[in-house]
C-alpha cells in the first residue's frame, strides 16, 4: 500500500503540522509506503527527510490562480502515477482541492484529514465539492457536522494524538518551583485557560466565573495564556475591559502567548477550558495528561472526551454560574480534585501518537480496501 501525504504547507508552525510530525514518527513501520508531498518548500520537509521520510515539492503558487492550480495538479497526479499511489491522504482541507483531482486523474483513492469544524465558508465548501472517496475527522462532533454536507461521504472519527511526553508531571518541575519562575503565588489555587483569544472560546466566561469565585475565595488567582487572534484583535481590549469592570484585575493576569504552555499548566490547579463546541480538545487532553482536573465545555469535542463527574467536570457554554460552581466545587474538596485530576490522567494515556498513528493507518487502509 503506497500513500502519498499530501501537505499544503512546509513550516511547522502550528497544531496540524505538528500531529502530522508525530503521526509519520510512529507510522513508518505500520505497513504503508509514505510519500509526503508538500505543495511549498520549507523546514518541515528537512526535518522529515532526516528521518528517512520521502518527500517532494510542487510549487503550488496561490490557489486563486487557475492555471497554477491546473498544474499544480497535473504534477501532483505525475507523482502519484510514479510513486504507485493506492491512497492521496490530504493532511489539510485545502491540500484536497488539489489531492481530489489528481486522484480522479490518478485513478486511485482520495481523502482528507478535518482538523476543525467546517465553518462553511468558501473554503470549506470548495473542499467538500471535490471527489473523494471519505474524510477522516477529528470527533464525532466535526463528523456530524460534515456529514450534513452535501455531497455527502463516508466519514470515519480519529481522534487526534497529544505530545504525552511534554505533558508528562514527572518530565516537568513541580508546581511550587514552575510558580517560582513565573513569580505566581507561591500560596493559594491558581486556576487558569490556555488558548488564542477568541470569544468562542469563552475566556470572557471565565472572567465572570472567576469574580463569582472570588466572593467566597479570594486568595484564587486566575490566569489567561495565549496571546491576540489576527481576526478578532480587539476581544483582548473586550477581556481588559470586562475584568476592570469586575474589580479583579488584582487577581487576574493575562499573559499573552507562551511558548511553554506545558509549564504553565503544570503550575495550575485547575484547568477551564469554556469554548462552545470545540472541534476536538487538545488542550483538555494536555491538563488531563498532567492530572489537573478540568471544566470543560458541554458539547463538542470536550463532550467526547470527559466523563462528567469521572474525569472532569462540564459546563455550557456562556454560563458562568455553572462554571463558577464547578470551579467551587474543586477549590473546596481537594480530594475530588485529586480523584478527577488522577482519572483525567488515565483517560489521556488513550490519545498517544503511537495509537493515534496505529488507528488512522488502519482507517486509511480500510478506505483502499
Amino acid at each position: 500500500m503506497n500513500v502519498l501525504v499530501l501537505m499544503p504547507v512546509a513550516s511547522r508552525r502550528g497544531g496540524a503540522e505538528e500531529l502530522l510530525n508525530r503521526f509519520l514518527l510512529h507510522a513508518t513501520d505500520m505497513g504503508p509506503e509514505w510519500n509526503v508531498l508538500f505543495l511549498e518548500d520549507g523546514p518541515f520537509r528537512g526535518d522529515l527527510e532526516q528521518r528517512g521520510i520521502k518527500t517532494r515539492v510542487v510549487e503550488a503558487g496561490r490557489l486563486k490562480k487557475p492555471f497554477a492550480l491546473l498544474r499544480a495538479v497535473r504534477s501532483v497526479t505525475a507523482i502519484a502515477d510514479e510513486t504507485e499511489t493506492d491512497l492521496i491522504f490530504s493532511w489539510m482541507p485545502k491540500a484536497h482541492i488539489y489531492g481530489g483531482w489528481a486522484a480522479q486523474w490518478a485513478g486511485c483513492a482520495a481523502a482528507w484529514y478535518q482538523h476543525g469544524a467546517p465553518s462553511l465558508g468558501w473554503m470549506d465548501r470548495l473542499v467538500t465539492l471535490q471527489p473523494a472517496d471519505a474524510v477522516i475527522a477529528c470527533s464525532r462532533h466535526v463528523a456530524e457536522m460534515q456529514s450534513s454536507l452535501w455531497p455527502n461521504r463516508p466519514t470515519h472519527v480519529v481522534h487526534p494524538a497529544v505530545d504525552l511526553e511534554t505533558f508528562d508531571p514527572d518530565a516537568l518541575p513541580s508546581p511550587t518551583s514552575v510558580r517560582r519562575d513565573f513569580d505566581l503565588p507561591a500560596e493559594g489555587p491558581i486556576v487558569g485557560m490556555v488558548g488564542r483569544l477568541q470569544r468562542w472560546k469563552g475566556m470572557h466566561t471565565f472572567v465572570d466565573a472567576l469574580a463569582a469565585v472570588l466572593e467566597t475565595h479570594p486568595q484564587t488567582r486566575g490566569v489567561i495564556v495565549g496571546g491576540r487572534h489576527p481576526h478578532e484583535a480587539d476581544y483582548a481590549d473586550t477581556l481588559k475591559r470586562r475584568v476592570h469592570d469586575r474589580a479583579i484585575g488584582s487577581s487576574l493576569s493575562m499573559v499573552g502567548h507562551q511558548s511553554n504552555v506545558h509549564r504553565w499548566m503544570q503550575a495550575m490547579d485547575v484547568v477551564i477550558h469554556a469554548s462552545d463546541a470545540e472541534p476536538f480538545g487538545m488542550v483538555v487532553i494536555e491538563a488531563m495528561a498532567l492530572g489537573k482536573p478540568v471544566v470543560a465545555g458541554a458539547s463538542g469535542g470536550p463532550a467526547e472526551i470527559i466523563d462528567p463527574g469521572v474525569n472532569g467536570l462540564q459546563a455550557p457554554y456562556g454560563d458562568a454560574r455553572v462554571l463558577a460552581r464547578h470551579l467551587r466545587t474543586l477549590l473546596d474538596d481537594p480530594a475530588t480534585a485529586r480523584r478527577i485530576g488522577a482519572a483525567g490522567q488515565k483517560r489521556a494515556q488513550a490519545f498517544s501518537a503511537h495509537d493515534f498513528a496505529r488507528q488512522l493507518t488502519t482507517t486509511l487502509q480500510r478506505i483502499i480496501r
